[in-house]
C-alpha cells in the first residue's frame, strides 16, 4: 500500500507511452520515484529506503524523512502528504488502491498495518539482483525496450521488448490496458505472488514471461531451464524463484528463461529479428 501511495503521486507527471511515467525504480537502497516531480516552482523526489527503513522526501529546498515501521495505511498516507508539503511540494492523490481485492481507500485504511523490516530488506535484495539480470538482457536487443520498472499496482519488477508494430486492441480493454498493450511485446518479470482475479492466488514467488498478443503455438513452445512451464491461468510462462535460487548458476538460468521465451514469441509472431537483434 505504501508503494501505491508513492506511485500515485506520479500520475500527475507528464505522460509517457505505456504508462512508463507511473512506475517506480529500484534504487541503491529501495524503491524510488524515477525522476524529480515538478510541483509549481519546486521539484521533489521520494524514496522508500528498505535498508535503514526510512521514507525520504527530498526537494531542491530541503530533505526530510520518517521511520518505516508497523503503522496503518491511513497514518502513513497522512504523514506522507505532510512531508511532501513540508519540502514545498504538492500531491493530490486518488485514494483508492488498484489491482488488489477488496480495496480500502488510503485515508480510511486502518486494516493494513504490518511492516516486517527483515522481509522488506530481503525483498529489496531480490529486486536488486533481478534488476541486474534484466538490465543485462538489454544489450542483445536493438529495438524499442522499456527500462526495468517496478509496477506498484501488480507489485512486480518487469521489462519489455517491442516488435515495432502496433497490436490489435484487446477485447474489453480499458484506458490502462489499451495504452499499455498498444504495441506487440514480449515481457519478463519477477512477482512475489499474490491474488488473481476470481479469487485464486499464487502462493510462491516466480519469474514470468509472456507475449502480447500471444501468437499461435506460443503456449506449446519448449522453454528452459528445467522447471519452466506455461501456466494456463496466467497465460504466461513461469519459473519458480526457488528453482533459480537453487540453480548452480542462477543468472544463467534466468537468462535462459527470458531469452527462450523471447525467441519463441518473436519467431512465432514473425518479428523482424535481423533488424531487432544484435549479431
Amino acid at each position: 500500500m505504501w508503494t501505491q501511495v508513492v506511485g500515485k503521486t506520479l500520475l500527475a507527471s507528464p505522460s509517457q507511452n505505456h504508462w512508463w511515467h507511473t512506475a517506480l525504480r529500484v534504487s541503491a537502497r529501495g524503491l524510488a520515484t524515477p525522476f524529480p516531480i515538478l510541483a509549481g516552482e519546486r521539484s521533489f523526489e521520494v524514496e522508500l529506503d528498505l535498508v535503514e527503513h526510512l521514507l525520504w522526501v527530498r526537494s531542491d529546498r530541503r530533505t526530510i524523512f520518517t521511520p518505516l515501521g508497523p503503522r496503518t495505511v491511513r497514518s502513513f498516507y497522512r504523514e506522507y502528504l505532510e512531508l511532501v508539503r513540508a519540502v514545498g511540494g504538492e500531491a493530490h492523490l486518488w485514494t483508492r488502491p488498484v489491482e488488489v481485492p477488496d480495496p480500502v481507500d488510503f485515508d480510511r485504511d486502518e486494516v493494513h498495518r504490518d511492516y516486517d523490516p527483515v522481509a522488506a530488506n530481503r525483498f529489496f535484495a531480490v529486486l536488486l539482483r533481478c534488476q541486474d539480470v534484466f538490465r543485462g538482457l538489454a544489450d542483445s536487443f536493438l529495438g524499442k525496450q522499456s527500462p526495468v520498472q517496478f509496477w506498484w499496482g501488480s507489485f512486480d519488477l518487469a521489462t519489455s521488448r517491442f516488435s515495432g508494430r502496433r497490436a490489435p486492441e484487446r477485447p474489453g480493454a480499458d484506458r490502462i490496458t489499451r495504452e499499455g498493450y498498444s504495441h506487440e511485446l514480449v515481457a519478463f518479470g519477477f512477482w512475489p505472488g499474490g491474488a488473481l482475479p476470481g479469487g485464486a492466488s499464487v502462493d510462491e514467488p516466480l519469474f514470468y514471461a509472456y507475449a502480447a498478443p500471444e501468437p499461435e503455438g506460443f503456449s506449446r513452445a519448449v522453454v528452459g531451464p528445467n522447471g519452466a512451464r506455461y501456466d494456463e491461468r496466467l497465460h504466461e510462462f513461469v519459473l519458480p524463484y526457488q528453482t533459480v535460487r537453487c540453480a548452480p548458476d542462477p543468472v544463467a538460468a534466468l537468462r535462459e528463461f527470458c531469452e527462450g521465451t523471447y525467441r519463441a514469441g518473436a519467431a512465432l509472431g514473425k518479428w523482424d529479428r535481423d533488424v531487432l537483434e544484435r549479431r
